[in-house]
Parts: structure tokens; sequence; C-alpha cells
């Protein structure tokens, strides 16, 4: 039984792509990446178009306005982030004087960040910066 050497070369590229792709190693994402990624989905947005404007609207709850920093990335993405902490130290004081404690926590904790790409005719030189806090 022979084997057409059409057959065998094409059996051969084969085997050369296969050790191709072998030798790269996988690139798997950081766990800045992972944070990040996770922190933009859970925090919601509107943006609202105005004819000269756009207004960017985002729940970052429990945060003050000074906790909240913005800023543009390459020019043109608009970057809005922030981060709430638990005040571990405070809540163990009350804990040990009161003898209370969580039963349950369901606020978010961790980075909140949202990245907006700006439209090409944005102008960013007269941008105005509002922030509100509360509800």
């Amino acid at each position: 039984m022979g084997l057409d050497s059409s057959m065998v070369a094409a059996i051969y590229d084969m085997l050369d792509v296969m050790d191709d792709t072998s030798e790269r190693k996988p690139q798997h994402p950081s766990r800045a990446y992972i944070r990040d990624t996770k922190a933009m989905k859970a925090t919601p947005a509107d943006i609202i178009e105005y004819p000269k404007a756009y207004h960017f609207v985002l729940d970052m709850p429990g945060l003050k306005s000074d906790q909240i920093r913005v800023h543009l990335e390459d020019g043109n993405v608009l970057v809005v982030s922030g981060e709430r902490r638990r005040e571990k130290e405070k809540e163990k004081e009350k804990e040990k004087e009161d003898g209370v404690k969580y039963i349950r926590m369901e606020r978010r904790f961790g980075k909140m960040l949202k990245k907006f790409i700006l439209p090409e005719n944005a102008n960013t030189e007269k941008s105005v910066l509002l922030i509100r806090t509360g509800c």
C-alpha cells in the first residue's frame, strides 16, 4: 500500500502547523485586566447626547466626589474610576463595644471603573466636569 506524494506532503504540512502552534505559549490575562473588566461590568452608566454636549451619568454608590478620578487616556478615552473600601477598624471597634456584627453585606465594595471612547470631534479642552454624589 503506497502513499501518494501529494498526500505525504499534506501530512507533513499539517504536522508543521501543529508544531508551530505548540511552540506558542498561551497568554493569560493579567489580574489587573480581570479586575478592571469586572469593575467596568459592575459600574452602570448612561450617556446622554445633547446638540453640543455629551453627559455621562455613572452610579458609584458610597463614593464622595474627591474619591472619584476622571482623566483622559490616549487623548480620546474618558476614564472614570474610584474605589470603595470597608472601614474595617471602625466596624471591629463597634462590634467589640456593642456586641454588634454583620448578618449580611450586599453593598458593593471594590474598584469601580468605566471607559468611554469619545468621538473624534469632541472638544476635550472645553470639557466641564460635574460630579454629583448621593441620590
